[in-house]
C-alpha cells in the first residue's frame, strides 16, 4: 500500500482535491474530520481541552465551541500551541488506526498542519503539497467562507509558507486557476504514482 499526504493550508483546495480522489475511488483520511471527532463530548481530548481552557470554550450542550476556540487560538500564539499540544496526539493516533485499517492500494491523508515528523509517524511514501497564492487564499476565505479579513489573515499567518511546504514535498499541485486545471495536475500525479 502507498500512503500519500496531501499537505496544504487553509484555502489551498485540500477539500476539493480530497473529494475528487474519493469520487475516483481512493480512500482519504482527513485530519480535519479526525480533529472534530477527537474533541467530541466524552472523548479524552474533550476533557483535556476543558481542563486547559475552561467552560468558556464549550457550548451549553457540552460541545466544543469551535468558533470561540478558533478566535482564541488564531489570535494568541500560546493558546494555539496549547490547543495543538493537547489535540495532536489524539489526532495522530486515530489517523494511524484508520491507515492501518485501510486495505486499498493507495490511501491519501489530508494534513493541513503537515510536519516533517509525519513522514515516519504515518509511514508516508510521498507528500503532495497543494499550494495557492496567499492573495487568492485570502480572497477564498473571505468570499467563499465568510471570514472577516483580519481573521482570515491571522489564520493564514499561523501556517507554513508555500516555500516551506514545497521544500517538504515530492510533488506540488498549484491551485491558482480552475478546478479543471487542478484536476489535470491530479491526473498526472496519479499516473506517475502508478495508480491511474
Amino acid at each position: 500500500m502507498k500512503r500519500v499526504a496531501l499537505a496544504g493550508g487553509i484555502g489551498a483546495g485540500k477539500t476539493v482535491l480530497s473529494e475528487r480522489l474519493v469520487s475516483l475511488g481512493w480512500p482519504v483520511i482527513d485530519a480535519d474530520v479526525v480533529a472534530r471527532m477527537v474533541v467530541q463530548n466524552g472523548e479524552p481530548a474533550w476533557t483535556a481541552l476543558r481542563d486547559a481552557f475552561g467552560s468558556a470554550a464549550f457550548m451549553s450542550s457540552g460541545e466544543l465551541d469551535r468558533k470561540f476556540m478558533a478566535d482564541v487560538a488564531f489570535h494568541d500564539a500560546s493558546a494555539l500551541r496549547r490547543l495543538n499540544h493537547i489535540t495532536h496526539g489524539y489526532i495522530g493516533s486515530e489517523i494511524t488506526r484508520e491507515l492501518d485499517a485501510t486495505e486499498a492500494d493507495v490511501v491519501f491523508v489530508a494534513l493541513p498542519l503537515f510536519r516533517p515528523e509525519h513522514r515516519d509517524a504515518f509511514h508516508l511514501d510521498e507528500v503532495w503539497a497543494i499550494l495557492v497564492d496567499p492573495k487568492i487564499a485570502l480572497s477564498r476565505l473571505c468570499e467563499q467562507r465568510g471570514y472577516d479579513e483580519d481573521d482570515a489573515r491571522a489564520r493564514l499567518a499561523s501556517q507554513m509558507t508555500n516555500e516551506e511546504r514545497e521544500s517538504l514535498a515530492e510533488r506540488v499541485l498549484w491551485n491558482n486557476g480552475t478546478l479543471e486545471e487542478l484536476f489535470a495536475q491530479l491526473d498526472t500525479a496519479l499516473v506517475e504514482l502508478g495508480v491511474r
